[in-house]
């Protein structure tokens, strides 16, 4: 998993609340096996119209916001059905990070194992992010997890708290199997102790 330490990038607003995982992903692309590709699906019932054709009124589709690496949005981020590709989708789309005052709790743990932050400011903070993003040419933010802190060059610097362990693990990048192979050592001193045979001990099977 790659680690989030610092990230610096433009920012796309996306002012609507609720914004649920069947529209970050719609059902109809769950069926793909692989983890990557997502992001060409990411919004697709948002950001195109019949036949496939960009819809000019999505924000994600306007020339300003090309290449955005910071999401910002309404609160209740990424409701609805717990699908752990609409973290990959918004990764794989370009996205480091979101920000919102309020996220549904399967969304942000998916994040956490995926190596994407999700930010929590205020409503009022979040309000003006968003309002710096719309009006302001190339609005860009940093995201800094090792001072748990959002800023720009503008003036704008907000506080976020995170969990210490899902800090932990965003800043060394250790998903769930990172977590297990920190005790590779003691794991195979274990197995080496209680007779599994060596060949076994690779695949982590017994037998």
């Amino acid at each position: 998993m790659k680690a989030f330490t610092v990230h610096r990038g433009r920012v796309a607003p996306l002012d609507r609340v609720n914004v649920d995982t069947d529209q970050i992903i719609p059902k109809q692309f769950l069926k793909r096996i692989e983890k990557t590709g997502f992001g060409k699906f990411l919004f697709y019932d948002w950001r195109f119209v019949a036949e496939g054709k960009p819809n000019p009124d999505f924000v994600l589709n306007e020339t300003r916001y090309e290449g955005a690496s910071v999401l910002v949005a309404g609160k209740n981020f990424g409701c609805g059905s717990s699908r752990e590709h609409a973290v990959w989708a918004l990764s794989d789309f370009g996205f480091r990070a979101v920000i919102s005052s309020s996220f549904a709790d399967i969304f942000a743990n998916n994040s956490t194992k995926n190596g994407f932050l999700t930010v929590r400011l205020t409503d009022q903070q979040v309000s003006e992010v968003m309002r710096r993003a719309q009006g302001v040419d190339n609005y860009q933010i940093t995201v800094d997890l090792e001072k748990c802190e959002a800023r720009d060059d503008q003036g704008f610097s907000a506080k976020f708290s995170v969990d210490e362990f899902v800090r932990h693990c965003l800043l060394n990048g250790l998903d769930d199997i990172g977590l297990t192979l920190q005790h590779e050592n003691e794991i195979a001193a274990y197995e080496a102790q209680h007779g599994v045979p060596a060949g076994l001990q690779d695949r982590g099977a017994v037998g």
